[in-house]
């Protein structure tokens, strides 16, 4: 079980120009909306509450950022939440608006995800291990966090291991 420190430190290593980082501001927390209102149906009613496999996987998804650094886990798992619930709100509308918002999103976030990796030169973290798709939401939570002046250790262990961020000469970068 890895622990949140070695999973950013992972995941910074293909994320060390700062305009790839920028892109995952908002790629990632687009392509987390959209997951919520694709997952947002289909709707059971479980007595008081109406379960969706957006709240399953959310539950998976929040008990394993819990396990992996309590603080910066329930940061994550709240930011993940309201993008879910929002994204619920909007897949209970009509089916065109279900799909064309779910859909648009989640393509439009990836096309932001890979116009960043052109500037890191580095292909996703997530071709090389699919818990990265898990540790992205982190990482933004964690990099806004680590701004917000949280957990200096932890930002410094991380670039210590990974390499301080850069933007990439793309003039002179190889093939």
């Amino acid at each position: 079980m890895r622990t949140a420190l070695d999973l950013l430190t992972q995941y910074a290593e293909y994320h060390r120009d700062r305009r790839n980082i920028v892109t995952h501001f908002v790629g990632i927390p687009m392509i987390v909306l959209a997951v919520g209102i694709l997952l947002a149906r289909p709707a059971i009613p479980v007595g008081e509450v109406v379960l969706t496999p957006g709240w399953i996987v959310f539950a998976a998804a929040a008990l394993w950022y819990l396990t992996r650094h309590f603080v910066l886990g329930l940061a994550v798992s709240v930011a993940v939440g309201l993008l879910v619930a929002l994204g619920h709100e909007v897949g209970a509308g009509s089916t065109a608006l279900w799909l064309g918002a779910g859909l648009g999103l989640f393509f439009v976030g990836w096309v932001i995800q890979f116009i960043g990796h052109y500037y890191e030169g580095r292909k996703p973290a997530f071709v090389d291990d699919l818990v990265g798709l898990l540790v992205g939401p982190m990482f933004v939570v964690a990099e806004a966090m680590f701004a917000l002046g949280w957990n200096r250790e932890m930002l410094h262990e991380i670039e210590r291991r990974a390499g301080p961020t850069v933007l990439r000469d793309l003039a002179n970068a190889r093939p």
